[in-house]
């Protein structure tokens, strides 16, 4: 070979070693940082979760309570929502928003409505129907707002949001109002523990076969350990950094708190955010933003049904790791905000950054893996040698770092079923340590949607439909 020609293939191998040596070295750095990061909320997670206590239960009688049941399509499940929440609240009103539904749910809310006068229909057609649970919820705290008589004390008016498949723990509104929660005069909004109940079902997908069922089973199980351990002891942890988050099931908000947000500019009688993918936690951070302080207790619980599709479990998660994107408008008025501190800053761009995190790490590991195997076809010694070195690594960092979530199955045994064994609670922890992996699935087809533009989501059948009429999967609302 000419000397010129070797000098110049020496000279490609060296800067393709370097180059590929430079993104793996920035990828391991990537993921010491990310991880880090996610062993410090985790830890601040853990702690606030262990060091938990309930409080002594308030006095309902103090409040008026109206429970608002956004529905669309929901005569399969809206008759034993509307029993269950009278039983668990019998003093409340209870107000069904029918979002232009095609089936019975606005006769069967109809005839309950004239067996119990505290049962009223808010009725939305098209084209101002269909266009986002935070619409749905505005048209009923506007008729609310407008049936209360004159002379009302409207900081005693607490407005819940309870899902129409949603069923409160009996005692749950003593709870909410206890002296931590509505008891302060500065609590705004209050979010309970939400838990599936479904866990505990043997057999999710009836007429399907073992492998199908014991998929589900898993899937369930998993949703529940995420949302009565996980998603727990995080709320715990913003409660401690003034950053609770509100979610769509089990929200309750005092009514001076929802009338000042539609005192600003251009949202009158409009207090959720509309047509947002994630209305729940945006109201959250427009209450918080408003001044108004929010908290989480986990005394009481609103259960719903587990997704036994892993196919709508997807579809439901990229919506939220999309709605979770949009947040980042919110950037500039959480950090002028005088009403978050530090730490509820720091919290707010965790939940913000998680699923831009986990996309660029989607993004620079097939990059990092492509140039190896690049490297191992045209210089295989160097390539070898540098992987030997920093491979194992790279390896350990990703498996080890996310090995801590296998104490929320441990802590759920203990919370839920204590009666099962740490063996049964350790198999938990390994399935939502590898359940946690679907955050990179999610996350990356969130940021496909969000590129392409497409921000719209269909309605998904409740599994109850699904079984019944074999309905196809639709998109998740």
């Amino acid at each position: 070979m000419p000397d010129a020609l070797r000098h110049f293939f020496e000279l490609r191998r060296d800067g393709f070693v370097w180059l590929a040596g430079l993104i793996s070295l920035a990828l391991l750095g990537y993921m010491l940082l990310v991880f880090g990061r996610f062993l410090l909320y985790w830890a601040g997670s853990r702690h606030a979760f262990k060091h938990n206590r309930p409080a002594a239960p308030g006095d309902p009688g103090a409040f008026q309570w109206h429970l608002m049941i956004p529905c669309r399509d929901e005569e399969a499940v809206v008759t034993q929502t509307l029993a269950g929440l009278r039983a668990a609240a019998p003093a409340a009103h209870l107000w069904v928003i029918d979002d232009d539904s095609e089936d019975a749910t606005r006769d069967l809310v109809l005839a309950a409505a004239a067996r119990d006068e505290r049962i009223h229909l808010v009725q939305r057609r098209r084209p101002h129907a269909r266009i986002g649970k935070g619409a749905a919820l505005n048209a009923a705290y506007r008729e609310i707002s407008a049936w209360l008589p004159p002379g009302t004390d409207r900081s005693r008016v607490v407005l819940g949001v309870v899902d129409a498949d949603g069923r409160l723990d009996h005692g749950t509104l003593d709870q909410v109002c206890n002296e931590h929660a509505f008891g302060r005069p500065d609590t705004g909004a209050v979010q309970i523990n939400v838990r599936m109940r479904n866990a505990d079902d043997e057999l999710p997908l009836p007429g399907r076969g073992r492998t199908a069922n014991a998929l589900a089973r898993a899937l369930v199980r998993m949703q529940d350990v995420e949302f009565q351990a996980n998603n727990a002891g995080m709320q715990l942890l913003r409660r401690r950094t003034g950053s609770v988050g509100l979610g769509g099931n089990g929200q309750f908000v005092r009514l001076t708190a929802l009338d000042s947000l539609t005192a600003e500019e251009g949202r009158a009688g409009r207090p959720w955010p509309e047509r947002a993918l994630l209305e729940d936690y945006e109201s959250g951070l427009d209450l918080r933003l408003a001044g108004w302080r929010l908290t989480h207790i986990t005394d009481a619980s609103v259960s719903q049904e587990a997704l036994v599709s892993w196919k709508r479990f997807l579809t439901q998660r990229t919506r939220w790791a999309q709605g979770n994107m949009q947040c980042l408008r919110y950037t500039g008025r959480v950090l002028r905000s005088p009403h978050y501190r530090l730490a509820g800053k720091a919290e707010v761009f965790y939940t913000f950054l998680q699923p831009v995190v986990c996309v660029l790490l989607v993004v620079l590991t097939p990059l990092s893996f492509a140039i190896t195997g690049a490297g191992l076809v045209l210089f295989p010694e160097e390539t070898v040698d540098f992987q030997l070195r920093f491979g194992p690594w790279m390896a350990l960092v990703f498996v080890l770092a996310t090995l801590p979530m296998v104490f929320w199955g441990l802590a759920y045994r203990r919370l839920v079923h204590p009666d099962r064994g740490r063996l049964t609670g350790l198999l938990w922890g390994v399935l939502v340590w590898l359940y946690a992996y679907h955050l990179f699935v999610v996350a990356a087809r969130a940021a496909v949607r969000l590129l392409l533009g497409r921000n719209g989501w269909a309605k998904t059948r409740r599994n109850a439909e699904k079984v019944a009429l074999g309905a196809p999967t639709a998109l998740e609302s």
